[in-house]
């Protein structure tokens, strides 16, 4: 496998995931960050934001409250007195020609988080987390390149961790487990992770020198731009060819990396101390402030759910990955759904319609009181486990299409009411009608099963399930 050979040829990789933080307005300026739909380019700006002489940034306290939240959750060393930099490069994204970030002293420093890999947890180590502004948006159109300014000074914060992936799929695990955490910090905009965060993926192989691959959307991508980046170097690596120290982008389209330009070194960016705005100094009731008011997080529900409802370490990562699904499924346990059922139903079904329609539960416009009718229905034979799946289906569909998705309007829509009716009824009254191919049956024929199934799903008008029917007629 691509990830023993890995380990074995000495990988390091390390990553610098930007996180787009959901405040008001931007970093240094009172422009709106909310982006809209089908927005004009460049509306979203002002002398500020776009670097006209003269102007002066003020800092968004928002973002500084949220970076502390994060350091928080990472077990971080909040460093009181930190300070903003200018960083220095001449690129139309930024046309000021530097970009406001810390460099020298960041808000903190030196934290952890913890993967699990099947049976076994690794620790990686948190370099850093930093407050900066993004740039522009840049846009290739065959021969032109636009510039769409209304992205440029929206806070960000980046993420650093130490080399200590030592897989792709390390790096995933590390990611996913970030997005868990942004959701329960209440930071996803939108549910989309390719709008939310971005990587910049270090990957090295023992013998070989550091290559950076930029910008790269979505956890998946992260993880397909460093097998990719681990075969090329592998590749250049046996026939003696030590690859450049390079900056390369990913194409995702293509599935390639392509290099970009020879790897800056940090001075090469002239820091300088940013001499518009003071020290950001952050005293202990700031810090606790944050502490009070952070939610019960993925490893603390985990924890609780494990005891509190005995589930297992498997369903119970599948709930907890998504704060809205364990939501739902405490909301069930709270209608006095079983906690057995509940579970199984949300990590199962529920979440595999969720992922077959690309959409997130907190995304849709359905009560969770119509999801615990459906379930309750169920549980009191009123429905197959088949017509219930089907009825959450439809019920997912239609809130997707911004059509209303309550469980009756389903049920009457899609003719689900009769699923109601007694599968038991049915089947007594289809074999009281057809005795002798019942007999038939009995006497080992397959072909009358199939015929009886077929006369039972004509009685409840195809809304029984086949083998639901097949298992009670075995039975007689």
């Amino acid at each position: 496998m691509i990830e023993d050979e890995m380990i074995s040829k000495g990988v390091k990789i390390g990553l610098e995931t930007h996180i787009s933080l959901p405040t008001n307005s931007k970093l240094f300026c009172p422009c709106s960050n909310i982006a809209k739909e089908q927005e004009e380019p460049n509306t979203r700006v002002c002398p500020v934001c776009m670097g006209h002489p003269g102007t002066k940034p003020h800092l968004n306290r928002n973002a500084v409250d949220i970076a502390i939240k994060m350091a928080l959750v990472f077990n971080c060393k909040i460093l009181q007195n930190s300070f903003f930099s200018r960083k220095t490069y001449f690129y139309p994204d930024m046309s000021k020609n530097f970009q406001i970030t810390q460099y020298e002293i960041p808000l903190c420093e030196k934290g952890k988080a913890v993967i699990k890999t099947g049976e076994k947890s690794k620790e990686i180590k948190i370099r850093r987390i930093h407050i900066e502004e993004d740039p522009a948006k840049i846009v290739y159109q065959k021969e032109s390149t636009y510039l769409d300014y209304n992205r440029c000074g929206s806070p960000l914060i980046e993420v650093v961790t130490e080399p200590d992936f030592a897989t792709p799929k390390e790096a995933r695990i590390y990611l996913q487990n970030l997005m868990a955490l942004l959701e329960y910090l209440g930071l996803l905009r939108g549910g989309d992770e390719t709008t939310t965060i971005k990587s910049d993926a270090n990957i090295s192989l023992a013998g070989g020198n550091r290559v950076e691959v930029k910008n790269i959307g979505g956890i998946r991508e992260v993880e397909k731009a460093l097998k990719y980046e681990f075969l090329r170097q592998k590749n250049m690596l046996a026939k003696s060819i030590i690859p450049a120290r390079e900056t390369r982008g990913w194409m995702d389209k293509l599935g390639i990396s392509k290099s970009m330009r020879s790897k800056e070194f940090e001075e090469d960016y002239g820091y300088i101390f940013e001499p518009d705005l003071p020290y950001i100094c952050i005293d202990n009731k700031q810090i606790e402030a944050q502490r009070n008011i952070l939610p019960e997080l993925p490893e603390e529900k985990a924890k609780r759910f494990r005891k509190q409802y005995g589930l297992n370490e498997k369903t119970v990562e599948r709930l907890v990955r998504y704060r809205d699904l364990a939501d739902l499924f405490e909301y069930l346990c709270e209608r006095k759904i079983d906690a057995g059922v509940a579970s199984s139903w949300t990590a199962g079904p529920i979440l595999k319609t969720l992922n077959w329609n690309n959409t997130r539960f907190s995304l849709l416009s359905i009560d969770k009181k119509e999801i615990y009718i459906c379930l309750n229905n169920y549980i009191n034979k009123k429905h197959s486990d088949f017509i219930c799946e089907k009825i959450i289906q439809k019920m997912v569909e239609e809130a997707k299409n911004k059509r209303t998705a309550s469980y009756d309007t389903i049920v009457k829509k899609y003719r689900f009411f009769s699923s109601l009716i007694d599968v038991d009824a049915a089947i007594k009254e289809v074999i009281s009608k057809n005795k002798k191919i019942f007999d038939e049956y009995r006497g080992g024929k397959e072909k009358a099963l199939n015929f009886l199934v077929g006369m039972v799903m004509k009685e409840t008008k195809g809304a029984a399930n086949p083998q639901e029917i097949k298992e009670k007629i075995n039975r007689l």
